[in-house]
């Protein structure tokens, strides 16, 4: 019994997946179709481009909450610079502009030395009061519709366009992640900072690309968003940072650094994707589906806090223990001399 309990925690995002799609093909109608399966991973896909940001950078060690203003943000310069300059260009300028969301959070974390908490916070605010104030707090309209049906397509009755781009996302950022010496810093930097440091990696970078990263996927979200409703609005994506939070956490990244996986992100948006939909088709309210959301978050995090199931923290590889022992072994011969 023991083992099995001991298995069923450890997969317990997988586990929680399949009761919560099980619990809604059940008691939901209608819900085992491919029209459903669509319109969730279309829902998934926002919210999954901002997580698949917030995993790396989660797992470097810091946070950012300012995603939900980028997303409303972008989407806004995306649909105002068209009658300028064009569908695909103002597309562009916009991905730059969360790009450069993301480059003045990091500058205030790294160089400013702002807790990022604290500094994420306050761009937030910025973010979203810029995004009111170049609408004037109106919805503003993009100039062609077929562009915005056309990407909003489905193929084979389930993928629409940002839900390839994230399903493709995921799978190179698993890759990236587990694969590559770029990927395995960023644990190791979240893993022990000082540690990274000794052994040469230069963290201050990981964390600025992290911060980057995570702001450019929350504004391509937003371009993607307003681009397929052929509208841009202030007050998009006003919940979107705290779902794309859950999702990571419930997908098994750690808040403090150096644990977490792209798979288990997916896994965690998945969730969120399918209790979403099945509570709006049963027709319950938005402040139960919170309740419900925050529920299934405290569970998650007490589990990973008092059993310590799921993937281990990941370690910093032997090129960083030997770079440690080194700079150690250096400092006590200057001592001795």
């Amino acid at each position: 019994m023991r083992p099995l309990v001991s298995l069923l925690l450890r997969y317990r995002v997988a586990v929680t997946l399949a009761v919560a799609v099980t619990a809604c093909v059940l008691l939901v109608p209608g819900f085992a179709s491919a029209t459903t399966a669509g319109l969730a991973l279309d829902r998934a896909a926002s919210v999954g481009l901002l997580a698949a940001g917030l995993t790396v950078l989660l797992i470097s060690g810091k946070i950012d909450l300012s995603g939900g203003a980028v997303f409303a943000l972008a989407g806004i310069v995306a649909v105002q610079l068209q009658p300028q300059i064009g569908i695909l260009p103002g597309a562009l300028v916009a991905t730059a502009v969360g790009m450069a969301a993301g480059a003045l959070n990091g500058a205030l974390v790294i160089w400013a030395r702002i807790n990022s908490l604290v500094a994420t916070l306050a761009t937030m605010l910025m973010f979203r009061a810029m995004a009111h104030l170049i609408t004037e707090s109106q919805p503003v309209s993009g100039i062609d519709i077929m562009f915005a049906l056309e990407i909003s397509r489905t193929i084979g009755g389930i993928f629409t366009l940002r839900g390839i781009l994230f399903l493709c996302l995921i799978v190179v950022l698993h890759i990236w992640l587990t694969r590559t010496v770029a990927g395995r810093n960023v644990f190791a930097t979240g893993s022990n900072a000082a540690a990274a440091r000794a052994s040469g990696i230069r963290e201050q970078r990981v964390h600025f690309g992290a911060f980057v990263f995570a702001s450019g996927l929350a504004g391509l979200a937003g371009i993607l968003q307003s681009l397929s409703v052929n509208t841009g609005s202030p007050t998009f994506g006003a919940d979107l940072t705290i779902l794309a939070i859950t999702a990571t956490v419930v997908g098994g990244t750690l808040i403090e650094g150096g644990r977490g996986s792209a798979l288990g992100t997916l896994g965690g948006v998945a969730v969120i994707a399918v209790l979403t939909t099945g509570m709006e088709f049963s027709s319950v309210p938005a402040y139960v589906q919170q309740i419900v959301i925050g529920v299934i978050l405290l569970m998650i995090v007490a589990l990973d806090r008092t059993i310590g199931f799921g993937p281990r923290r990941h370690r910093p590889g032997p090129g960083a223990a030997v770079g440690a022992g080194a700079a150690l072994r250096k400092n006590k011969e200057e001592e001795t001399q």
